[in-house]
């Protein structure tokens, strides 16, 4: 992996370049890091500011100013960073390659499209190499495990969001039918959007049932939503808690058809009914 982006393949300044920008076992490359963390959550406040009204008619000048600073720094950066590797293409395709990317594009794209210079917030998941700056990579095997559960839980969890899906169709439907345009309900997909939030107890309030029927199945909903929103929480939680091996582990040979788990086959009892017809023998 320390040669993943092609280290063995560089010498002089670009191996140089390489280790403090790359690794953070040496002071200058946890320095590097760290310094570099701090620019980013800098820029990510600068942006943040700007957008506040008042701020950004006391001190909008200046905030464009230091943006414009930190493009620049991180523009830099992810030059050197395509210059100090051996495999360019890997580095670029890579998660943490891309992030950098996206922490210089949106400013210039922002020339253009004003309104896109705010998603530099996105410079905000750079911060994520702390995990390797901070020696925290132990805890990326508790996102692999919660990954894991995600995955195995997904089948069941699309099966859970069908039938919710189909269930908020049909009650935002009926409440079509019971209240009517008059009372705000005026189609049946705003109907559904509102058996939607209901369900989901977030309860906008900009619709509301106006007839005792309705508030009626709004008051069912409601009290629905509460057992359906622990059904996904449930199934994820069940197949965390379902041991699985961890790497290293030996494998696990399940015991015969009939005998107990630790128990030798050979020292086993003999069987008291047939495995094939469960006749006694």
């Amino acid at each position: 992996m320390d040669d993943y982006f092609g280290k063995s393949r560089l010498s002089g300044l670009r191996l140089r370049l390489y280790v403090i920008i790359f690794e953070s076992d040496t002071p200058a490359g946890k320095a590097f890091d760290v310094g570099l963390m701090a620019a980013i959550l800098a820029s990510v406040g600068v942006v943040m500011a700007e957008s506040v009204r008042t701020i950004n008619a006391l001190y909008g000048e200046a905030l464009r100013a230091a943006e414009w600073g930190f493009t620049g720094l991180f523009t830099i950066e992810y030059l050197l960073r395509l210059y100090c590797v051996g495999y360019k293409r890997r580095y670029v395709s890579s998660f943490f390659g891309v992030v950098d990317l996206l922490a210089v594009l949106p400013a210039y794209v922002g020339l253009l499209f004003p309104g896109a210079r705010y998603l530099t917030v996105v410079r905000l998941l750079r911060v994520l190499r702390v995990f390797r700056v901070l020696k925290l990579a132990v805890y990326m095997s508790e996102t692999t495990e919660l990954t894991r559960a995600l995955v195995a839980s997904r089948r069941k969890i699309e099966v859970f969001t069908v039938c919710v899906l189909t269930l908020v169709v049909i009650l935002g439907s009926l409440m079509y039918l019971i209240e009517g345009e008059k009372n705000g309900f005026t189609s049946i997909p705003r109907s559904i959007y509102w058996a939607i939030v209901t369900l989901t107890t977030v309860g906008y309030g900009d619709i509301s049932p106006q007839t005792n029927l309705g508030q009626f199945l709004a008051a069912a909903i409601m009290l629905m939503g509460y057992a359906i929103l622990a059904v996904p929480t449930g199934i994820v939680t069940a197949e965390m808690a379902r041991p699985h091996p961890k790497r290293g582990d030996p494998p696990v040979t399940p015991a015969p058809r009939g005998v107990s788990a630790g128990v030798d086959p050979e020292h086993a009892p003999p069987p008291a009914f047939c495995k094939h017809c469960g006749g006694k023998l």
